[in-house]
């Protein structure tokens, strides 16, 4: 008799975020619910170290757990409508043909060189990351990842890894981020940016084998398209001819200009007013809209192409709240500084070395349940430093362990609202995506390792 095949599925990425609020909710039954006392410093609430205490239970039940996500929905509003825009925008410049028509031309360029467009990419968006804290930004240029990817030949996989990839890296790096590593500095009392040093080291070598670790699996789809882990839901063919017949027109040209225009104002206002995704949603708007009358479109067909491209992202836009909706049941659970002090206390006691490491694994961990960065150094890093000061190891090393666990996972977590938004702007199934960055998150977790260490013994400073 034959047996019968069984196959094991992964749930839908809503199932999977959802059962994780709900272990959440299980844990808030569980662990004693506790807060630390908090101060204004420099305009940001922070940790007093030692006065975590023990608060009243709040456990969540049903009605808890359900209300999270219209409240999920609402706090991360503005990432959203945010997707919506970029949507709209995108759709609107990509039907006029420019993008095709421009990476056609440059994918004629490229012939037999395809593969440098890949460390060339991860070095933009890395020093992007790293100077900027790109992050939400990257959402813009998922679209044209994926396209430009395609037409050399690759897959959307390549597509969203050049661009992705190469902000996570220079995030975690953070040489001159301003929204992670200068707000940790800050907190432990270090000049702002120093140890750049050791952080520009550490971003070259994540570049280097990040740039072969794409490149190797790019080379091999492009060798055989089987071996692509979202070969099911590609049609390279399609999207190859497609391109060939886009000619490049002067309207083209113009459209291009336009988009150009956009992301240089983007550019400028970000790094001299410090704008943030309202401001960037707003001019990429107006960008698509303006390209639209360049091209030669009327009002009518803007609007029209504009709300079909928002209606694509209903998905994207939806999976950031329900994301956010974990951290509030945790937060209205009272769980959150318990884990924290729970986790910082596993630290004393450690010698050197292995307390640095300890202090990355934990940071690691409470990055799952604090994803913004900033929000987990203005937890964390008032509860680390004193920490550090009294096991031995240089703050700035402290500071390090803090902005290589805030920022690896973030590629591959599901409380990553931006990771979930990225991946269905690509249509890519987040196993899959597991599957393809899980050998590279190992990796890059065990470089972080051996930089702490040599940190630790060189007494990485200045203190």
């Amino acid at each position: 008799m034959e047996k019968k095949k069984t196959s094991f599925k992964i749930p839908h990425t809503y199932v999977l975020l959802i059962g994780v609020m709900l272990v959440m909710a299980i844990l808030t039954w569980i662990v004693p619910a506790g807060q630390f006392e908090r101060i204004e410093q420099a305009g940001r609430t922070i940790a007093v170290p030692g006065s975590w205490h023990a608060v009243d239970a709040n456990p969540q039940g049903f009605f808890e757990i359900i209300n999270s996500i219209p409240r999920g929905l609402t706090d991360s509003a503005a990432i959203s409508f945010f997707i919506f825009l970029i949507g709209g925008a995108f759709t609107v410049i990509n039907e006029t043909g420019t993008v095709e028509a421009l990476i056609y031309k440059l994918s004629q360029k490229l012939k037999g060189a395809e593969i440098l467009v890949i460390p060339v990419f991860l070095l933009v968006f890395g020093i992007a990351g790293a100077t900027l804290g790109f992050s939400e930004e990257t959402i813009v240029f998922i679209p044209m990842g994926i396209s430009l990817a395609l037409a050399l030949g690759f897959d959307s996989v390549v597509g969203m890894s050049i661009i992705a990839s190469g902000a996570a890296i220079g995030f975690s790096a953070g040489f001159m981020n301003p929204f992670a590593v200068g707000i940790a500095q800050g907190i432990a009392e270090l000049p702002t940016f120093s140890g750049m040093g050791l952080r520009i080291a550490l971003f070259l070598v994540l570049w280097v084998i990040t740039s072969l670790y794409i490149m190797r699996y790019a080379l091999m789809v492009k060798k055989d398209p089987t071996k692509s882990y979202v070969y099911n839901k590609l049609d390279p063919k399609h999207d190859l001819e497609k391109s060939e017949f886009v000619a490049l027109e002067k309207r083209h040209i113009l459209v291009g200009l336009t988009f150009l225009a956009g992301i240089l104002t983007i550019a400028f206002g970000v790094i001299e007013y410090g704008w943030y995704i309202q401001e960037i949603g707003a001019i990429f708007m107006i960008t698509g809209v303006i390209a639209g009358f360049v091209y030669g479109y009327g009002p009518s067909k803007v609007a029209d192409l504009f709300v079909a491209g928002a209606k694509d992202m209903v998905f994207a836009a939806l999976i950031v709240g329900v994301a956010r909706s974990i951290v509030i049941v945790m937060e209205d659970g009272m769980i959150i500084d318990t884990i924290v002090n729970f986790l910082a206390g596993t630290v004393e006691g450690l010698p050197g070395a292995l307390a640095a490491v300890a202090m990355y694994a934990i940071q690691i961990i409470i990055n799952f349940i604090i994803p913004s960065g900033s929000g987990q150094a203005a937890a964390t890093m008032p509860i680390m430093v004193p920490l550090a000061d009294a096991v031995g190891i240089t703050r700035q090393t402290a500071v390090m362990a803090y902005q290589l666990g805030a920022g690896f996972m973030d590629s591959i977590m599901l409380t990553s609202g931006v990771l979930m938004a990225q991946l269905s702007i690509a249509k890519i199934p987040y196993n899959k995506w597991v599957r393809y960055l899980g050998p590279l998150m190992i990796i890059w977790l065990l470089i972080g390792v051996v930089f702490l260490v040599f940190a630790y013994y060189t007494n990485y400073g200045p203190f």
